[in-house]
């Protein structure tokens, strides 16, 4: 009898070894240790065997029953590492291989596309790009831009006050606060990019041409204000330069931004750094200027006036050309004797949401892809 105990051990192990998936495995497990089994038959029909041979018979049996137990178990593992290698082997994904299915390629956000087309435009006309700090001095925020110490444009409602690091503490003890005069009022988040003027004549003697794009921060937000936004500040300092300069300038940009039959005026304004100031218009181009669709309605961009606000320019202000010191660099200096310049701020934002018409400033930075992906 422990012979034919050997006998069917032997044979389930040389059955289970061979084993090539779990479902196989699951048919000897039955097949070897399930009621219907010869080996727990067996097992079953010790107590008719002779007492002699009850015992060794028993032990054989009940041996080679946890054997085969703990081979079908070290074979199922081996079995599931094997799957698991294999499926691994099978669904291994290239991460440098590009997406199914492929996405696009990203583009640019539409006020830098816009951004860079109107810096183009200047390049173009023998300007040249510079840029400048977004935290600034009041100095050059302010006072080397002709602001009166009443200007509203100071108060801390309208202007970003930051505090330099030494005075911030000075400042909460001694009850300062961000607005009031003194150190710690002496740094703002630039609300243009008008202080670059100061800066680049203080660096460059004339003649002068440069566009300076960039961030500005003022606390407003609504459907038309953003509390960052980016402007592109336009200086040319020159003999001989008047307002008719200023105008074919803008013209130029005018007609390569909006088309080539657009005009511009100009009408009187006032900016402290500026003198004459002029808010510049454009002829709408939704209507051709009229006011009015070909169907009769009233244009809906220009509400029926045939222009469009663009940007404010002017005359620079002879004041400002007092802040720019004379030294050797630029002897001799910028006299308004001898030199004259022009200035001009633009709202990128204003002029994507006019070339595009979108209505409302705020989806610029929502982050929205089906409002972005329209501007390819």
């Amino acid at each position: 009898m422990i012979e034919r105990v050997e006998q069917l051990r032997s044979k389930a192990e040389a059955e289970i070894a061979a084993a090539g998936s779990a479902e196989a495995l699951q048919e000897l497990r039955v097949r070897h240790l399930g009621r219907r089994a010869q080996l727990p038959q067996l097992l079953r029909g010790v107590a008719e065997l002779p007492a002699e041979q009850r015992a060794a018979v028993g032990a054989a049996a009940n041996q080679a029953r946890h054997a085969l137990e703990e081979m079908l178990e070290r074979r199922a593992a081996e079995l599931r590492s094997a799957e698991l290698g294999s499926l691994l082997e099978s669904d291994r994904v290239d991460v440098t291989l590009p997406g199914a299915p492929p996405q696009p390629i990203g583009r640019l956000h539409l006020l830098t596309a816009t951004r860079r087309e109107l810096e183009d435009i200047f390049l173009g006309l023998g300007f040249t790009v510079v840029e400048g700090p977004e935290v600034e001095t009041v100095h050059y925020n302010f006072d080397a831009l002709n602001h009166s110490p009443t200007h509203p444009a100071r108060a801390p409602s309208d202007t970003f006050y930051v505090a330099p690091p030494a005075a911030a503490g000075r400042g909460e003890e001694d009850g300062a606060s961000p607005g009031a005069s003194g150190a710690a009022s002496e740094l703002v988040l630039r609300t243009h990019t008008s202080p670059m003027q100061v800066r680049v004549m203080e660096s460059h003697p004339p003649p002068l041409y440069v566009v300076i794009p960039g961030r500005v921060y003022r606390p407003d937000s609504d459907a038309t204000h953003t509390p960052q936004f980016h402007q592109i500040e336009g200086l040319a300092v020159d003999e001989d330069i008047t307002l008719a300069d200023l105008k074919g300038t803008l013209l130029a940009f005018a007609r390569a931004v909006f088309g080539d039959a657009r005009e511009v005026r100009l009408r009187p304004h006032f900016f402290p750094f500026t003198e004459p100031s002029v808010e510049v218009d454009v002829s709408c181009f939704n209507c051709e200027g009229r006011g009015f669709r070909a169907d009769g309605a009233r244009c809906h961009l220009c509400k029926g006036e045939g222009w469009l606000e663009v940007l404010g320019a002017g005359e620079v202000d002879p004041n400002v050309y007092a802040y720019v010191p004379t030294s050797e660099r630029n002897a001799p200096g910028y006299d308004p004797e001898r030199v004259q310049g022009f200035a001009w701020g633009l709202g990128v934002e204003r002029i994507a949401m006019l070339k595009h018409g979108i209505p409302d400033l705020r989806l610029y930075y929502e982050n929205d892809l089906r409002f972005l992906e329209q501007f390819g």
